[in-house]
């Protein structure tokens, strides 16, 4: 392993001349000479991107992340790039398939991502793949995050910021979870419900 300091900000060429360049195929001989800026743990320092791909499709965590986005929703790229923190097996996008992915911080290079039009082919997709929809939204009669026990596989869906989840959203879904708040807002972030949500996932399920 290279003696470099890693941190944040990426680091600089393989110390050393080529003769000391690792010869592993997962490594990419322009990030061994020009250093790697990229956003990615030390464990994947210079690797080829779809070298990282494929680690990550190793171990991704069955839960998947859906969002709708019918008014252009900006927290989308936040959420892609907590998907990849938490290594969601992919994140589908229902509605428009353009979105701003500055959020991302280019994590959507390594997160699986897919496209559905209406709530209706998310539903028919997940009937197929036999993966449990389950709605994240305070609305009456939903079950606290808290004491909600999650399925081993299933899709997380979020309603867009200020809307929420669509009724038919709601419709789709075997269970309603609401993140608990103390405060006065009534609602918080879409990214961030996203977020405690795979958390909350990640501390029930993960191993």
């Amino acid at each position: 392993m290279s003696t470099h300091e890693f941190s944040t900000s990426g680091v600089g060429p393989w110390p050393g001349g080529r003769d000391d360049w690792p010869t592993d195929e997962q490594y990419d001989p322009e990030l061994l000479e020009r250093g790697d800026t990229r956003n990615v743990i030390d464990r994947y320092r210079y690797w080829r991107m779809e070298a990282i791909v494929a680690d990550l499709d190793a171990h991704r965590h069955p839960f998947h992340v859906a969002i709708e986005n019918w008014q252009h929703d900006m927290n989308i790229g936040s959420i892609v790039r907590s998907a990849n923190a938490f290594a969601a097996d992919t994140v589908h996008i229902v509605g428009r398939r353009r979105w701003n992915k500055r959020g991302a911080m280019v994590t959507d290079r390594y997160q699986h991502v897919m496209y559905h039009e209406t709530v209706a082919d998310l539903a028919g997709w997940a009937m197929a793949e036999g993966l449990p929809i389950i709605t994240v939204d305070n609305v009456p009669g939903c079950v606290p995050i808290e004491t909600f026990e999650w399925p081993e596989a299933c899709i997380m869906l979020f309603g867009q910021e200020g809307p929420g989840v669509t009724e038919e959203a709601t419709k789709v879904a075997t269970a309603i979870v609401e993140i608990t708040q103390y405060g006065s807002t009534r609602s918080i972030n879409a990214s961030a419900a996203a977020a405690i949500a795979m958390y909350s996932w990640v501390t029930r399920r993960g191993k």
